[in-house]
């Protein structure tokens, strides 16, 4: 595998912080949210920081390449336009499923697979083809999690050292999740950190959340907390990487915090650094640990032109073991929004957490998108109480701008909100977005009679 090139230090670009993003100094690269952007149509300034120089890369949240279904054409279509837009030198996405086609529904959220072979198998057939749809090399995410799967076969650092084995896929490495999954399903960072083919690593991410009742909630809206550090220092003892990266996605500091972050982590990646072999040595590490980092690649077939990935070994999932993976991540998905029995072997504590997550989760990103939605009803609070109510009766199917509308034409077939003017504000903003009149009365009464009925 080629080495991967210089990316530096960098920080998640978002609207709410361009200006400061702007102004940081020393600031290498950024990485954007892929599915924000719209390729002919770029921020101004996102089109400054490339005219000068910035790299930025696209990182995609809705593929779903663990899910049991193939990638959507159209996505990955769109990924890649935003990839060539952006002039990106690789695109990344996770190891996560986000939706279910059978019954149809949308998490909204980034969910684990199953560390199985079925689950595996499924993953790597998904990845090929994103990797042969992508017109610039990819790179997976670890992600973090609340819970664990039931009757798993392999450890974390086994699963994604087979899959970049199969693939030849690169690793993107949180090492925020590691500390959440560390606190939520008691798995050692150092183990996978261990494990794994560090030589495969493209950049790291970088982020903060916050622990409640025993449960670590990686926010990114938090400061990053020094176990995360330790963390990053603990990888940058082992190899070091080409790219780290700061993720901060709401409750944005002033820009001398963000400038501090950045800071921080400049320290931890450039602490070690030797000037003779590029091999980074720690009290403590083992040899076999400090001869990855600084011995040769291996021997390997000829490498591809860049931007084609290599496939050593892989092999499709057969349809049995979709139709598997499948039926397992629709009880899950449908137990974590619809309300149905939690799947045997789940710990019924930890996902009643995560379905209280989703749902609130669900009801703020509604509220970015239409924020017109919590004054019409009356500010924040009698908002959410709303959405909260809704959401248990309707999972999410189509996305967040959809689920807004269908939000709120779920409360005019109940005559809601109470007050009329209210009410004919959220008609005129239902009908502006929808491009359709409100259902009549008498249609209004029948969906509720037949809501009622089953």
């Amino acid at each position: 595998m080629k080495p991967m090139a210089h990316l530096g230090v960098g920080i998640g670009w978002r609207p709410e912080i361009a200006d400061a993003v702007e102004r940081l100094d020393g600031l290498d690269w950024v990485e954007v949210v892929a599915e924000n952007i719209c390729p002919g149509h770029l921020p101004e300034a996102l089109r400054r920081l490339r005219e000068r120089g910035t790299r930025i890369v696209p990182h995609g949240v809705s593929l779903g390449l663990g899910g049991a279904d193939r990638p959507d054409p159209e996505k990955l279509a769109a990924l890649g336009e935003r990839a060539v837009a952006l002039g990106a030198p690789l695109v990344t996405e996770h190891i996560a499923f986000v939706r279910t086609s059978s019954p149809l529904l949308e998490a909204g959220h980034l969910l684990p697979v199953p560390r199985t072979r079925d689950a595996l198998d499924v993953l790597c057939e998904n990845v090929t083809i994103a990797q042969d749809a992508l017109p610039v090399p990819l790179a997976l995410e670890n992600i973090a999690a609340l819970f664990s799967w039931p009757g798993e076969e392999m450890s974390e650092g086994q699963f994604l050292t087979e899959l970049v084995e199969r693939t030849g896929v690169r690793l993107l490495i949180d090492v925020a999740n590691l500390h959440t999954n560390r606190v939520n399903r008691g798995e050692d960072p150092a183990a996978v950190l261990d494990a794994i083919p560090l030589e495969a690593l493209a950049y790291v991410h970088v982020a903060g959340g916050v622990e409640r009742g025993g449960v670590w909630h990686d926010t990114h809206a938090h400061p990053v907390p020094p176990e995360v550090l330790d963390l990053l220092a603990e990888l940058r003892s082992r190899v070091e990487p080409a790219g780290v990266l700061l993720e901060r996605d709401d409750d944005f500091p002033p820009e001398a915090e963000l400038a501090g972050e950045l800071a921080a982590i400049r320290e931890v990646v450039t602490v070690g650094r030797t000037a003779s072999d590029g091999a980074v040595a720690r009290p403590g590490a083992s040899a076999a640990n400090t001869v990855r980092a600084a011995a040769p690649e291996p021997k390997a077939a000829p490498q591809p032109e860049p931007g084609v990935q290599p496939r050593p070994g892989g092999r499709g999932a057969s349809e049995a073991a979709r139709t598997r993976v499948a039926l397992g991540q629709a009880a899950l998905l449908s137990a974590l929004v619809a309300g149905t029995p939690v799947p045997e072997g789940f710990d019924r504590a930890r996902i009643r957490v995560q379905v209280r997550a989703l749902a609130a989760k669900r009801a703020d990103v509604v509220a970015k998108v239409a924020p017109e939605l919590p004054g019409i009803l009356g500010g924040r609070d009698p908002y959410r109480e709303a959405f909260l109510t809704y959401a248990k009766r309707r999972p999410m199917t189509a996305g967040y701008r959809r689920d807004a509308l269908d939000f709120a034409e779920h409360l005019l077939i109940q005559d809601l909100p109470a007050d009329p003017a209210a009410r004919r504000r959220l008609t005129a903003w239902w009908r502006e977005r929808a491009g359709a009149r409100p259902p009549r009365r008498i249609v209004r009464w029948a969906r509720t009679l037949t809501g009622r009925a089953a």
